[in-house]
């Protein structure tokens, strides 16, 4: 009888207990189809391991679907994968779960995973554009993340707070002195409590300005009666900074609307709403204002849309906004389209999930052609990553501004980022020595370009100079020293992509001492010119054609081995066909007079050779015969090497001039 009576009492248990749990999944239920994704969630995640996995499978599926719905939809990628994983697991049957399991690991770098998971979406939807455009983000990912751009992200830790969301930034005027974004954090004088939908404080809307030294003061609420217990969200500004437009959601209902409010003495006025369908549970928000203020784009999910959210315009007529119109298939998707922001030049930004990214929300510029078609191209990295980029706007000239993400975050926290572009520099600098390797300074440089440039400068006193560049140019330039010959360098800045730095160096010849030739070389024994001395005599090809009224002596020198009469006669045939290369190349013969003094000229040891040979050297050395006799045998071949040699030097500056 007492076990008759426990097994009563445990049945009545279960049943009572089956039933608190149906009736609490249906609450979730109906929260679920408010929109009210974090409450719903809080009671499908507490009911869910009461549920029998092999006796109510079906109901498991659903709930573990509808779970990670209200994860996907708070922004939860990691989370929402995980649960469509269990549902489908668990044989849910509603297919969109294999799309939103691709899209949130495509976020979450889950690649391979989420390939496979659109591939089975498309089985069932084959003409799905989500689908096809998640697989070309897959595998466009890394070709995506190669076009990395020359802008520079930094996280703006002077607006951002430590635990809540900040995003959407704008700037409140033209100046860029005033910013303007939206966070959740408990600033507010206004009761702060959970949104259902999001699970987080309501927004509100908040303000820096810049001090005297340029630096951000500190973020307070915007003044006025902005900001109330609703949510607020993403603002615009007309381009004077006096009328502010915001999105704001009422109550617990996820659809928003969107107000207007003035600027009155230091504050702004009460806002008023701006109907732009006659439907009021018709979203609208995020609303961006062209800068005449003649147009108004938006985000809504009205219909004759193309899925999701759409971005759409209103035109300002009178005062009163109409026309509203879906701005087409080449910016909208049937993912979701947001975060518009028109930039002074007129380009539109804007954040989508629909078209081809790097996962979540990517941002896009969309400017329009001569036909006034879209043209939309993503932003990539670094203002792109796998998480949600979105909200984003520039100072006046463009070359700066902020933007939102939850990229790097554990948890679906927005931060916001500046970016800069860095304006491109192009320059050339360098050094210039003479033939002994020391710096020259108060050198003249002197730089024309075919654009009409012509600057002339002198060289700091170590030798070094700097010219700054124009794109799409072709350079002459020439380095010039009393004393020494002229060097010229050509050159161009020709269809350049990035900043450049050219460096060069210029080497000027001595006109008062023979100048030694170390790249000329002949065959042993011979005076032919070998394949190697090509580059030595292009360098002095180069030193005639910059120095055109200079004449020269090219002499060869030999070594002491041998009789006198067959090294003179040798260095004499050797210099003539230094002589003969130069006149092939177009030199004036008369500029050449060829000159072979065998061993009657050894080297006077100059301070460079002292050095490097200063076990045996040293400077004032002269390497004749009686010297080099008087070493080691291995020392002697290096003295002998040295004698021989091929030099130049000047005889006449005045060449043609006469």
């Amino acid at each position: 009888m007492r076990k008759q009576i426990y097994y009563i009492l445990l049945c009545l248990v279960l049943v009572l207990t089956g039933c608190s749990t149906a009736a609490r999944l249906k609450k979730a239920d109906r929260k679920y189809e408010n929109g009210e994704y974090f409450a719903a969630s809080e009671i499908y995640r507490k009911n869910n391991s009461k549920i029998s996995t092999s006796k109510q499978r079906k109901l498991k599926a659903a709930v573990n679907f509808k779970l990670a719905e209200c994860y996907y939809n708070t922004n939860n990628y990691a989370k929402a994968a995980n649960t469509y994983t269990s549902a489908i697991r668990y044989r849910c049957n509603d297919s969109i779960a294999y799309l939103h399991l691709a899209k949130s690991q495509l976020v979450i770098g889950k690649l391979k995973d989420a390939r496979r998971n659109f591939e089975i979406y498309l089985d069932s939807y084959p003409d799905s554009y989500e689908a096809q455009q998640g697989i070309l983000s897959v595998d466009s990912a890394k070709a995506l993340a190669a076009k990395f751009t020359r802008y520079q992200v930094t996280l703006a830790k002077e607006f951002n707070s430590r635990k809540n969301s900040d995003f959407s930034p704008v700037f409140m005027g033209a100046d860029a002195e005033s910013i303007v974004f939206t966070s959740n954090r408990t600033k507010s004088k206004n009761k702060k409590i959970n949104n259902p939908i999001t699970g987080v404080p309501n927004n509100d809307i908040y303000t820096a300005r810049k001090n005297n030294s340029g630096k951000w003061e500190e973020v307070e609420l915007l003044e006025g009666a902005v900001n109330s217990e609703e949510d607020e969200g993403v603002v615009s500004f007309s381009a004077d900074g006096k009328t502010m437009y915001f999105s704001r959601c009422l109550g617990n209902m996820p659809a928003g609307q969107i107000y207007q409010s003035s600027r009155s003495g230091g504050e702004w006025t009460e806002p008023t709403l701006i109907q732009l369908f006659a439907d009021t549970t018709i979203t609208v928000g995020h609303p961006a204002i062209s800068p005449d203020g003649s147009k108004m784009y938006f985000v809504s999910d009205a219909e004759g849309g193309f899925g999701g959210k759409d971005i759409w315009v209103a035109v300002n007529e009178g005062g009163k906004w109409t026309v509203l119109e879906n701005l087409g298939s080449a910016i909208n998707t049937s993912g979701n389209e947001m975060f518009p922001c028109v930039r002074q030049d007129g380009a539109l930004f804007f954040s989508s999930d629909g078209h081809e990214g790097f996962g979540g929300l990517d941002i896009y510029m969309a400017v329009q052609d001569s036909t006034g078609a879209w043209v939309v191209e993503n932003m990539y990295s670094p203002i792109n990553s796998s998480g949600d980029d979105f909200g984003i706007t520039f100072n006046s000239d463009n070359s700066m501004g902020y933007f939102s993400s939850n990229r790097g975050q554990r948890k679906p926290i927005d931060k916001i980022y500046s970016f800069e572009l860095p304006a491109l520099v192009y320059a050339i600098e360098g050094r210039v020595f003479d033939d002994k390797g020391d710096a020259l300074g108060e050198t003249t440089i002197r730089l024309v370009g075919d654009n009409g440039e012509n600057v002339k400068m002198r060289t700091k006193k170590d030798g070094t100079y700097r010219i700054n560049l124009t794109l799409n140019t072709k350079y002459v330039m020439l380095a010039s020293h009393r004393g020494y010959l002229n060097a010229s360098h050509q050159f161009n800045t020709n269809d350049l992509i990035d900043s450049k730095l050219f460096e060069n160096d210029f080497t000027l010849t001595s006109l008062s001492r023979p100048v030694k030739m170390d790249n000329v070389f002949y065959e042993f024994g011979k005076w032919t010119l070998t394949a190697d001395s090509e580059a030595g005599l292009q360098g002095l090809i180069k030193i005639l054609t910059d120095n055109p009224n200079i004449a020269i002596e090219l002499s060869a020198h030999t070594d002491m081995v041998g009789n006198d009469a067959n090294n003179k006669e040798l260095s004499q045939k050797r210099a003539q066909s230094v002589v003969d290369y130069l006149i092939k190349a177009g030199i004036d013969k008369g500029r050449l007079t060829p000159k072979g003094y065998g061993e009657t000229k050894p080297v006077l040891v100059s301070e460079e050779l002292a050095e490097q040979y200063k076990l045996f050297l040293k400077k004032g050395d002269v390497l004749t015969p009686e010297f080099i006799e008087g070493l080691t045998a291995e020392q002697q071949e290096i003295c002998n090497q040295i004698n021989r040699r091929t030099e130049f030097k000047v005889i006449k500056t005045t060449y043609n001039l006469y």
